[in-house]
């Protein structure tokens, strides 16, 4: 996410199978070669269904997710009539229980539920605030995997975000745009909204023909009848809940290919052509670039979407296709954005986060890459980007440890430039080889998988050979400004 303020002008850079995603893409290796009998499921009967937790646990966000399954696979289907803001959907999950469950939560904000089928059986359901309680017919039992199937309606709602503010479906003067982060999916689709548990995804949207409505992934063809048009979607890699979208309206659309993948840029009608279209047409010259710096681009699809609603005053890194605010080009061009925003397509949602806490590991990462950007571009160096955020931060960066912000400051400063510095901070450390080949293997390990600081820091120091406790304790956790960093 980058986010920018008016006032300013100051960017803070800031298949189908029942298996668990967010898994890592490599296989295990067997801890022996010994072969060893399953032990026996123990019969139905004796078994002891209990209610999966209403949420994941995450110091920062408790109540975001839920516990006792795990999700692989998103079909939305919706139905949007802007004139009336109303919304009819249709949202099959397919999971696999992670216990022994007598009922369920799923994340679902405002709107009604018409129907909940649980393996093609009717299942009984109940709302608790912001939560979907279902209660399948018999117990979900654990390993095994299950179909939830629910109808529902309504006039969608943001949420008020806790660490950011207005998030989620938002009404448009030509249709909506659904958007937000730490949370937006729940209020167009029922989901388990933690980036801990992510999964692949169809998406049909069906609007008054004359509007597009764009989403994520590949795009997977579009059908009109009667004064509807349904535009299909596919995002096949695993993906984060918050990075789901959907913005429909009236827009400037782009279609091309790019290395045998599809580029799809849609770039609203209510601001004139110019800087917005010429920076996200840079997009796929961005990316390419990125590669050489992180590795093979991670997805099937590029693209972008400029959005321009004053509740926006910001990026984000909806997978395969950011949404920027069009406040990012009314001074010219900026593929400063733009290469953040990218970069998270490796750091944030190929590598996702764990927990909320670690949120410096994308900003921190994405904000670096626009420094190296800028140099690749004709700009300054990244030293000189760090010597400025060094020596102009202001000292609510150096109070704040990126690696610990609080749920306040999840979007601060000191997590997108302390972040950055804690990254050119390592690389002084460890030497240019030693930290290229670091971020490469990081993004090819944990490819399509979840990740946390404790793991960046340990193959840091095992790529490395060094110890990085110091470095580390000093740039993420301490609440003083470090020293400036030197090779070790």
């Amino acid at each position: 996410m980058t986010l920018w303020r008016r006032s300013t002008g100051l960017l803070l850079t800031g298949a189908l199978g029942l298996t668990a995603c967010g898994s890592s893409a490599e296989p295990a290796p067997n801890a022996s070669n010994a072969s060893t009998a399953p032990s026996p499921s123990p019969p139905e009967a004796s078994r002891q269904f209990t209610p999966g937790a209403p949420g994941v646990g995450d110091a920062y966000f408790p109540t975001y997710g839920n516990g006792g399954y795990d999700v692989a696979h998103y079909t939305v289907q919706v139905r949007y009539d802007p004139a009336q803001d109303r919304l009819t959907g249709t949202t099959t999950v397919r999971a696999a229980a992670t216990a022994d469950l007598s009922a369920f939560n799923l994340d679902l904000a405002g709107l009604t539920v018409t129907s909940v089928k649980v393996d093609g059986a009717p299942a009984k359901h109940s709302r608790a605030d912001d939560e979907l309680v279902v209660t399948p017919a018999a117990g979900l039992v654990e390993g095994n995997g299950f179909v939830v199937e629910v109808g529902y309606e309504g006039k969608p709602e943001p949420l008020e975000n806790e660490a950011l503010g207005v998030g989620g479906w938002l009404h448009t003067a030509d249709g909506a745009i659904a958007l937000g982060q730490p949370e937006s999916a729940s209020t167009w689709f029922p989901v388990n909204d933690h980036p801990s548990d992510k999964a692949t995804y169809e998406i049909a949207v069906t609007v008054p023909s004359g509007l597009t409505a764009v989403s994520n992934g590949v795009p997977d063809g579009k059908s009109t009848a009667e004064g509807w048009t349904t535009w299909k979607w596919a995002e096949r890699s695993p993906m984060a809940s918050y990075l789901s979208t959907v913005v429909i309206g009236k827009f400037r659309l782009t279609q091309e290919k790019h290395k045998g993948r599809p580029v799809f840029h849609a770039v609203t009608t209510s601001i004139p052509k110019g800087a917005a279209d010429r920076s996200i047409a840079e997009t796929v010259a961005v990316a390419d670039y990125l590669e050489t710096v992180f590795g093979p681009y991670p997805f099937a699809a590029y693209g972008g979407v400029v959005v321009s609603d004053p509740r926006i005053r910001y990026a984000l890194e909806t997978q395969s296709r950011p949404v920027y605010s069009a406040g990012f080009f009314r001074r010219g061009e900026n593929t400063g954005v733009v290469a953040h925003e990218l970069a998270h397509q490796w750091f944030g949602n190929s590598v996702a986060l764990a927990k909320w806490q670690d949120i410096w590991l994308n900003e921190g990462l994405a904000t670096y890459a626009e420094w190296l950007w800028g140099e690749h571009d004709g700009g300054g160096t990244a030293q000189a980007a760090f010597d400025r955020a060094y020596a102009g931060s202001p000292s609510a960066v150096w109070r704040t440890p990126p690696g610990r912000p609080g749920m306040a400051n999840l979007f601060s400063e000191s997590v997108y430039q302390r972040g950055a510095m804690t990254v050119h901070a390592l690389r002084v450390a460890v030497g240019d080889k030693t930290f290229f080949e670091l971020v490469q293997t990081w993004a090819t390990r944990k490819r399509n998988d979840n990740a946390t600081t404790g793991e960046f820091v340990a193959l840091a120091e095992q790529i490395s050979g060094k110890s990085l406790d110091g470095l580390f304790d000093a740039w993420l956790y301490g609440t003083e400004r470090p020293d400036r960093p030197k090779p070790l």
